[in-house]
């Protein structure tokens, strides 16, 4: 519904799965396929004539599908085309990875895959969630879950917050390094970093948001925005203008009614 999340997938080997495996559940497979049974049915009820046209309509629809598809692969057809068509990593292994390293870098892999390829255009990676009980061995920092550590404000806090920084670098790194014509998968897109909270007590009124990407040079970046002294700062005011960016312009979002002008 509008208001409720899609469902999260925390197995790569699923995520992958979703995004790769079955093509026949993709949007790109033939017209004819999703009404073929119906086709069938209806077939059975008309007359010989009827069924002679209903059968050269069919074929002229396939014969369509065909010189596209031809048309595609021999790199006739205007516009953007994905660099690449299928997934270049292997699947990842089934079940929940024990490495917490490791985890996230394959999420982050299946990510930029499913950009690269042009399986999807909108993601969202969720690192852990308010109430996570995660651990960092790999830091260090394995004597106390993530949610309790979130009200430390300690030392061992910001090596977390650290890392979950470096997954960001890592993804516009990757991104960055893949080119789209004129311009790189990056510079093609906006990512944007965010949390629920600003500090371990809970509170979301000045919350900071990172923003890399170029939104295929509609966005200004090199910026620090600082919105404090602005009581007008929802942050659906953000969301307005990515979405602007994207081609879809909406006269309100949440509790917001404008986007911002400076980005």
């Amino acid at each position: 519904s509008p208001t409720t999340p899609t469902p999260l997938e925390v197995y790569p080997a699923l995520a992958f799965d979703q995004l790769f495996k079955d093509k026949s559940q993709k949007g790109d497979r033939s017209v004819l396929d999703a009404v073929l049974a119906d086709a069938n049915d209806f077939r059975r009820g008309i007359s010989h004539r009827d069924q002679l046209k209903l059968d050269e309509y069919l074929n002229s629809v396939r014969e369509v599908e065909q010189r596209i598809d031809r048309a595609g692969q021999r790199g006739e057809l205007q516009g953007w085309r994905p660099t690449l068509t299928g997934p270049n990593m292997p699947r990842p292994q089934d079940g929940y990875p024990q490495d917490i390293v490791e985890h996230m870098r394959l999420m982050c892999d299946i990510l930029v895959l499913a950009f690269q390829t042009d399986t999807t255009r909108v993601c969202t990676l969720k690192l852990n969630n308010d109430h996570g009980t995660l651990r960092f061995p790999h830091l260090g920092v394995d004597y106390m879950i993530h949610h309790l550590l979130s009200h430390s404000d300690s030392d061992d806090w910001l090596k977390v917050n650290q890392f979950f920084l470096d997954q960001m670098a890592y993804i516009a790194r990757r991104m960055d390094s893949i080119q789209e014509g004129e311009r790189t998968l990056l510079e093609n897109s906006m990512v944007m970093l965010c949390s629920s909270m600003r500090n371990g007590q809970h509170d979301a009124s000045r919350l900071p948001v990172v923003m890399l990407g170029g939104g295929g040079g509609r966005i200004r970046g090199g910026q620090n925005l600082d919105y404090a002294a602005n009581s007008d700062r929802q942050m659906c005011r953000l969301f307005l203008s990515m979405m602007d960016v994207m081609g879809v312009p909406l006269d309100h979002f949440g509790d917001a009614g404008e986007p911002l002008a400076e980005v």
